[in-house]
């Protein structure tokens, strides 16, 4: 059952049980009234009847003696005399003419009077159902000479406007319930609409191909059915805010994917030169072995075998530092790799300085530390490793006669590293991926113009490690990388760390 069909049934079930025990109530309150007017009327009537039985002696008052000599009465009034003497007698007053204000009167026959006896057994006031007549409202009072004199009005009067009441309720009860159905499923069906827009949505959506590739998700619910007002428009604006936040998701996913296919295709390509380098080395060696005399091996054989060791050697090593980089990256990851201690940044800045110097002397080289030691909570070894990625970031991009200023301070609770030169500043093509992996300013990926791409990368994972910000400033003539880390060490990032 759909939850329109439901509520229809739910409002309409309700609706009309509250008119049901409207038009109960309304019924019996009215017909009470009605039958307490009738007992006044009936009251006055047998009073005055009484009196005038009261006029006639009881060997002559009779029903048809007594209302002989009233005025002609009202239609339905019936009247029943019981005289000791005279017995049980009674008449109706019955219409003749279609006058509806006075009547002829008819005989009631013996059983109709002992309807009237039973009904009035032991009571003065009785509803009695006579055949032939219908049903009717008795009074007995008694005179003053013994006789009793019975009064009776017909209910015919209350039934039928209980009747026609009970029809006017019905049928405007049934009227209103059309009009209550038709009101209530057009309110519903449009109430509804936002609710059938964000299925619709979630369909389309649904049937796109959001596992692989590139996506992007542009179907949204219509902002004419996402007001955040309402209950149902507010399921179309969050359906909305979720689109969102999934389609940045996958165009996250995507970037990511990107950035790891280029990953690896970077870390391929720099395992690869040392590999072909040990290959070829290593087949020059066999070679020059294979040509040889056999058991002679001349000083030109053994001048190429060593140059040829040497070689694979120092591809070994290049690639172990490859390979040791990347561990260190995928441990920085997962937060391990750091041993916290307390350290000197401006002791750090110096012994870094002083092994960055030699490697650069066509540069000039600058350094600015206060007098006070400027000290952290951190990994000592990670954080030399930091200063000495980015001094030699900042020697190797930078033409000779560059001046290259090392500065540390403490700015209100962080401590502050910069590292600053008056190059050529950085490409705006790269900044973006700059801190990325293996990102290199060089597509070539000459050795002359870097190295493996991986220095900044690993400087912004120790400094991050540091619960701290690695950032970079750049035009030209003036590029600053700026490391801002906190003195006072993150609650429980030390503890951690050092687990």
């Amino acid at each position: 059952m759909s939850l329109q069909t439901r509520l229809m049934t739910a409002v309409i079930g309700f609706v009309s049980l509250i008119l049901i025990i409207v038009a109960v109530i309304t019924s019996a309150t009215l017909g009470k009234t009605m039958e307490d007017q009738l007992d006044q009327k009936l009251a006055n009537n047998a009073h005055q009847l009484v009196r005038l039985t009261e006029a006639f002696p009881p060997s002559s008052a009779t029903a048809q003696n007594v209302l002989a000599s009233s005025p002609a009465p009202p239609v339905g009034v019936l009247f029943v005399v019981s005289s000791p003497v005279t017995g049980f007698s009674g008449v109706v007053a019955k219409s003749t003419s279609g006058d509806e204000l006075t009547g002829s009167l008819e005989t009631l026959s013996g059983a109709q009077l002992a309807e009237i006896a039973g009904a009035l057994n032991g009571t003065s006031v009785a509803t009695v159902s006579i055949t032939d007549l219908g049903s009717y409202r008795v009074m007995a009072l008694p005179t003053n000479d013994g006789v009793v004199v019975v009064t009776g009005l017909p209910r015919d009067e209350i039934q039928n406007q209980l009747t026609q009441l009970l029809t006017v309720i019905a049928l405007a009860t049934i009227g209103g319930l059309i009009l209550l159905a038709l009101t209530t499923a057009i309110t519903i069906r449009v109430s509804l609409r936002p609710l059938r827009a964000v299925a619709t949505t979630a369909t389309r959506v649904a049937n796109q191909q959001l596992d692989r590739g590139e996506v992007s998700i542009t179907e949204r619910v219509p902002a004419s059915e996402a007001d955040p007002r309402t209950e149902t428009g507010l399921v179309g604006a969050s359906l909305n805010k979720l689109l969102d936040h999934v389609n940045t998701a996958l165009a996250s996913r995507q970037k990511n994917e990107e950035r790891m296919r280029r990953f690896v295709a970077d870390a391929s390509h720099e395992l690869r030169t040392p590999l072909a380098s040990i290959r070829g080395y290593s087949e020059l060696s066999l070679r020059a072995l294979r040509q040889a005399p056999s058991g002679v091996q001349g000083p030109e054989v053994v001048e190429s075998t060593t140059t040829s060791l040497e070689r694979i050697q120092a591809q070994s090593l290049r690639m172990t530092r490859l390979v040791e980089d990347l561990l260190l990256l995928a441990r920085l990851d997962e937060g391990q790799e750091l041993v916290y201690g307390t350290v000197d940044l401006a002791q750090l800045a110096l012994e870094g300085l002083s092994d960055a110097r030699p490697t650069a002397a066509d540069h000039h080289w600058n350094i600015e530390v206060p007098d006070e030691p400027v000290t952290i909570v951190g990994d000592a070894g990670r954080m030399h490793q930091v200063v000495a990625n980015l001094l030699a970031n900042a020697r190797t991009h930078t033409p000779a006669g560059t001046t290259i200023t090392l500065s540390v301070a403490r700015e209100a609770d962080d401590a502050v590293l910069r590292v600053h030169d008056d190059g050529p500043g950085i490409d705006p093509a790269v900044r973006e991926e700059l801190f990325a992996r293996f990102a290199r300013g060089d597509s070539s990926r000459a050795r002359q113009t870097g190295g493996t791409g991986l220095g900044l990368a690993i400087a912004k994972a120790i400094v991050e490690g540091h619960h701290g910000v690695l950032s970079v400033d750049s035009e030209p003539g003036d590029t600053t990388f700026t490391v801002r880390l906190p003195i006072t060490p993150q609650p429980g990032g030390a503890v951690a760390s050092a687990a």
